[in-house]
């Protein structure tokens, strides 16, 4: 990859931004297609988000993903959103047009495709999502469409009531749940926490109320100690990966107008991760 004065940059916005593998799907994606354009991540704190934002068009890149902490912090610095980043209330991808900076939100079209790819049917489903922040939104807001209905719980109750509100006003179907000793009754669970980030994370949910078939996703990237012990109650198992490669593609299609290289990005994550 040569980087010229032609070259477009895209990029990360985030805090931290040091754990993050989209550079490596994004640069052999545009390195397969043979374009010009180069993903570099860009720390950055909270208290700058509006710099780092307007600062998209002062240094004319073609855009960025947003990660923890702006997701939802960043809407009101942008020009205009488009109908799901404003349904959702959290943005993940800015374009740059001709200096109009549009937010998009692509996690919950990338996890649903992630589940679609496996093979796991929504439809007629009983959902359970363990957290109350920006991917749950994005998440549920897809789902909440086709489960048969969709369950949130969160340690800070005020969140959840939120997030189910939210999401009632969408499908009807949504309610809270005040603890997690029903696990049992649900066909997909879906760890939206942090928990599992770190090796001796405490689990977010008690592996022990499960039974055997039923789906747990989590959406750290990779195979998390939950994953590993559900795995062996029997439960189908999906680790982040596949959301966030489809996220990508997603983005990648935003920024350049092409059919994103799926495969190529995959291997470059895969790469990585084992």
């Amino acid at each position: 990859m040569q980087i010229t004065g032609k070259t477009k940059i895209a990029g990360l916005f985030g805090w931290p931004v040091e754990h993050t593998l989209s550079p490596y799907m994004q640069n052999a994606a545009f390195l397969h297609c043979d374009l010009d354009y180069c993903y570099v991540p860009f720390p950055v704190s909270p208290g700058r988000l509006e710099n780092a934002i307007e600062a998209i068009r002062s240094l004319n890149l073609c855009g960025v993903n947003l990660t923890i902490p702006h997701k939802e912090a960043s809407l009101p610095f942008l020009d205009v959103a488009d109908e799901e980043a404003l349904a959702i209330g959290a943005v993940n991808t800015i374009t740059n047009t001709d200096d109009i900076l549009t937010g998009h939100n692509t996690d919950g079209r990338g996890f649903a495709a992630a589940l679609q790819e496996q093979g796991i049917i929504v439809e007629g489903c009983r959902v359970l999502i363990i957290g109350a922040g920006g991917a749950s939104r994005a998440i549920g807001y897809y789902l909440s469409r086709t489960a048969k209905s969709l369950h949130i719980y969160n340690r800070t109750h005020e969140k959840a009531v939120a997030l189910a509100s939210f999401l009632s006003r969408i499908s009807g179907n949504t309610d809270i749940v005040q603890d997690l000793s029903s696990l049992s009754e649900y066909d997909i669970i879906i760890n939206a926490t942090s928990l599992g980030m770190k090796e001796d994370d405490p689990l977010p949910l008690d592996v022990n109320l499960l039974r055997p078939f039923q789906t747990v996703c989590d959406l750290i990237y990779r195979k998390t100690p939950l994953l590993r012990k559900v795995e062996q109650k029997g439960c189908r198992t999906i680790d982040g990966l596949g959301m966030l490669l489809w996220q990508g593609a997603y983005a990648f299609e935003l920024w350049t107008g092409m059919h994103p290289p799926i495969e190529v990005m995959r291997t470059a994550l895969l790469s990585i991760v084992k």
